[in-house]
C-alpha cells in the first residue's frame, strides 16, 4: 500500500467526459499528472466531486483500474465504494480491494434510509469485515440525511481496518475526533475552506475541490504552515477562502470543471440530473473568482502568485 504518511492535500478529481458522454482517460491522465505537479499528494477517485451516482458498476471498475495504472504508485490512490445498500457497498468494496493500484476505499454514509447511530456501526463494521484494504469513512450530512456522531467514529475508529474519516462538519468535531482517536487514524476535513485550521489541530489534512484549481497555492499555505510562517499560510487561507466557496455555488462538480475546460483540461459537461454551466452561470462564477469575464478564468490557476 502506498504511505498515506505526507497526504496532506488529496483531490476529490473529477471524472472527464468527452463529447459522446464516454469517460476521457485521455483528459483524467493529463489532469492527474497536472495535480500532482502543483501539490497533490493523493486522490479520490469515484467520489462525489466524480460523479459517482451517474457511473455504471463497470464503468467505476474500469476507471478505479485504469486511474491506478495513470497514477502508477506515485500517490496514494482512495476509490468510492459506498451506497445506502450495506450488502452491495460490502460486495463492492471488497471486489475494489482486489484492484492493483487503489490503497483504501470510501465509504459514505448511508444516504435516505437515514439509519441510526448502531445502524451506522453495524453498516461499517459490516464492510470493513469484508474488505481487504482498510476504508475511510464518509460523514457528509449535507448529502446524506445522517449525521454521524462523534462518539460513533471514535468506536469505529478502533476497527482496524477502517483508517480514517472524511469529515464535513465543523472544526469543533475534527478537534475532538483528533484528540479520542487512535494516532493512526486519519482525520480529513472534507471542506476546502477548512483546509489550514485541520491541518492545524493535528488533522491529516483536506480533501479538496479546490485543489483542481487552486494546488499550487494549498500547497504554498500547506509548507508555510511547516516552516513556521503561520502569516502566510493565514493569509493564503483567507484569500482562499472565497474562491473555493464561489466553486460551489452552483451544483458541484460544474463550477470546477467550467474553470478546468477554460483552462484546456477537455472534462467535459456533468451527467445529468447535474447540468454544465450556462454562459450566465459562467459569468457569475467568474465574477465570483474575481475575474473580469469568462474568458479571463484562465487565469485562475495563477491569480493569487505566491
Amino acid at each position: 500500500m502506498t504511505s498515506f504518511e505526507n497526504a496532506d492535500l488529496m483531490t476529490a478529481i473529477v471524472t472527464p467526459f468527452d463529447a459522446q458522454d464516454h469517460i476521457n482517460y485521455e483528459s483524467l491522465a493529463q489532469l492527474t499528472d497536472h495535480l500532482i505537479e502543483t501539490g497533490s499528494r493523493g486522490f479520490i477517485i469515484g467520489g462525489t466531486t466524480g460523479e459517482t451516482p451517474t457511473l455504471t458498476h463497470d464503468e467505476k471498475i474500469e476507471l478505479y483500474t485504469r486511474f491506478a495504472a495513470i497514477v502508477a504508485g506515485r500517490v496514494p490512490v482512495v476509490a468510492g465504494t459506498g451506497s445506502n445498500n450495506t450488502r452491495e457497498t460490502a460486495e463492492f468494496n471488497a471486489k475494489v480491494s482486489h484492484i492493483d493500484g487503489i490503497d483504501m476505499g470510501l465509504v459514505v454514509v448511508p444516504y435516505y434510509n437515514k439509519p441510526n447511530q448502531r445502524g451506522l456501526v453495524a453498516h461499517f463494521t459490516a464492510v470493513a469485515e469484508q474488505s481487504e484494504m482498510p476504508i475511510i469513512m464518509y460523514n457528509i450530512p449535507g448529502r446524506t440525511g445522517v449525521t454521524m456522531a462523534n462518539d460513533t467514529i471514535v468506536e469505529l475508529a478502533q476497527n482496524p481496518m477502517i483508517a480514517g474519516v472524511k469529515q464535513c462538519t465543523s472544526i469543533e468535531d475534527i478537534e475532538y475526533l483528533v484528540e479520542h482517536t487512535p494516532n493512526d487514524f486519519m482525520v480529513y476535513s472534507g471542506e476546502d475552506a477548512q483546509a489550514l485550521a485541520a491541518r492545524t489541530v493535528g488533522g491529516a489534512g483536506v480533501i479538496s475541490v479546490a485543489a483542481h484549481v487552486y494546488g499550487a497555492q494549498i500547497r504554498a499555505m500547506y509548507d508555510a504552515l511547516y516552516a513556521g510562517d503561520f502569516a502566510t499560510a493565514g493569509q493564503l487561507q483567507r484569500r482562499l477562502t472565497p474562491k473555493m466557496q464561489a466553486l460551489f455555488m452552483f451544483p458541484s462538480p460544474s463550477p470546477v470543471k467550467a474553470v478546468l475546460n477554460a483552462q484546456g483540461y477537455q472534462t467535459g459537461d456533468c451527467r445529468l440530473p447535474i447540468l454544465a454551466l450556462n454562459d450566465a452561470e459562467k459569468q457569475q462564477l467568474a465574477d465570483r473568482l474575481g475575474l473580469a469575464s469568462d474568458a479571463l478564468i484562465h487565469q485562475v490557476a495563477v491569480e493569487l502568485g505566491v
